[in-house]
């Protein structure tokens, strides 16, 4: 592989807000891996960590993609995963604003592309998701913890030394084939069909939605083990291997929860705001 047609695909934003789905689409590119949260290559192979961040969310310890992978931190990550894969296009769902602004220097600093693409949901249903995972937690703090992560996005991108993309989850699921056409676009790769036929490739992503994985696991061999939360657990096991729009946040959030969101987020949220 020519290292010098790299491309790093970072995408930015909030949790709960479709990551590991639109890294799945992304990885039906000609050329490219999705490696999910890259964040979390720092802990492969270290037994003192808990499954869900040491190996592969699918395939667990014994997976052929990731095993015998350590990241040598003096050089460029995503240089190391191309010449591991074969890929010219790496794609990380890790998020986080300074994970994201090293890797990009890393990438300027060799000479490649970075790529960020800012996914975006109705904070309504972010929230409603958060509190669906952890319903101990305060709603008001989920709240804050949006808002914080909203704020830090936008911040991100203006000052990314890289070509930005600002995409809505919403856009991604209600229009899937138009919306891969511009992100390939973007990242100057060809459409390619079967991108949004995400289900029927195999991945290894570390970190991640499960339930996501779930749906993309049902046909990989070695996948079974990875399983929705107990609270989603009917409506991934009765979701069909399309692409479909979650609104379960429109009969989930509760009315006061609604009402504490509008207060405090509002106005952040009204450019995200999905109307029906």
């Amino acid at each position: 592989m020519d290292i010098a047609a790299l491309t790093g695909v970072m995408i930015g934003g909030a949790g709960h807000s479709g990551s590991t789905l639109l890294g799945m689409i992304l990885s039906g590119l000609e050329g490219a891996v999705y490696i999910g949260e890259g964040a979390k290559v720092r802990y492969l192979g270290d037994m003192t960590k808990p499954l869900k961040k040491r190996a592969c969310k699918i395939c667990g310890d014994d997976c052929a993609f990731w095993n015998g992978f350590r990241w040598d931190t003096s050089r460029g990550l995503y240089e190391q995963v191309a010449a591991h894969s074969g890929a010219r296009i790496v794609i990380d769902s890790s998020k986080k604003p300074d994970w994201i602004a090293a890797r990009a220097e890393e990438l300027r600093a060799g000479g490649h592309m970075a790529r960020l693409i800012i996914l975006t949901r109705d904070g309504r249903a972010v929230v409603n998701s958060r509190l669906r995972k952890y319903p101990d937690r305060d709603a008001a703090s989920q709240i804050t913890e949006w808002m914080e992560q909203i704020t830090a996005a936008r911040a991100l991108a203006a000052d990314f030394p890289g070509e930005v993309l600002n995409l809505a989850y919403e856009e991604l699921a209600t229009r899937p084939e138009d919306t891969a056409r511009r992100l390939a676009a973007f990242i100057g790769a060809p459409f390619n069909a079967s991108m949004l036929a995400f289900s029927s490739r195999e991945h290894h992503p570390l970190g991640g939605n499960n339930g996501t994985q779930f749906l993309a696991a049902r046909g990989q061999q070695g996948g079974a083990d990875v399983q929705p939360g107990a609270r989603s657990a009917a409506y991934y096991r009765d979701h069909p291997d399309a692409i479909r729009l979650d609104l379960r946040w429109k009969d989930e959030l509760h009315d006061t929860h609604a009402a504490l969101f509008e207060q405090m987020a509002g106005s952040l949220n009204q450019s995200m705001k999905w109307e029906f």
